[in-house]
């Protein structure tokens, strides 16, 4: 003899083929548009994993600063220009890394502050930068061979706006701490 009890949800689906419905608010699973490891290996050689990261301009950036970095310590002083090859290749396999995962992030719909801009101007501007400064050693306005010697200016320089920014971005937030 049959119960009288009302059917449960786990019994009514069981001969469905399909999965039960998910939570009201629930994200659903969509598949990521980027693979990070796809991101890193291709970023072994510089750029093309920002390629794949749909960031052409970031791309020809790392590219141009490697390869010039690599004719600087062939041509013209081995010191600064040495130090800046492994530093590029790297910090280029870690960002197309996190492009990758900010790419996802984006697609999932979960903010990220940092890498919310897909290919920021600033990226742009670099290439004129270093197009203008290679055009001036070209027609001979500047000797960047002469500047062999002040190289460690430019890290002084870059120290000193990474450490404003820290600082003004710890003015705006309030935030005292350390971290």
């Amino acid at each position: 003899m049959e119960s009288l009890e009302p059917m449960s949800s786990e019994t009514s689906n069981a001969g469905n083929a399909l999965p039960p419905l998910p939570p009201p608010g629930a994200q659903p699973y969509v598949k990521p548009v980027k693979s990070p490891a796809v991101a890193v290996l291709l970023s072994l050689f510089p750029g093309l994993g920002q390629i794949y990261n749909g960031q052409p301009a970031k791309a020809l950036v790392f590219f141009l600063s490697w390869v010039g970095c690599i004719y600087g310590a062939a041509q013209i002083d081995p010191m600064p220009f040495a130090f800046g090859i492994p530093f590029i290749y790297l910090y280029n396999l870690v960002d197309a890394y996190r492009s990758a995962c900010a790419a996802n992030a984006r697609q999932q719909g979960e903010a990220r502050s940092e890498e919310e801009v897909v290919e920021s101007p600033a990226w742009g501007a670099t290439l004129v930068a270093f197009g203008l400064l290679l055009l001036m050693n070209n027609l001979d306005w500047i000797n960047l061979a002469a500047f062999r010697r002040y190289w460690p200016l430019l890290l002084i320089v870059a120290g000193a706006a990474l450490l404003y920014g820290s600082l003004k971005r710890r003015r705006e937030t309030g935030d005292g701490s350390g971290a």
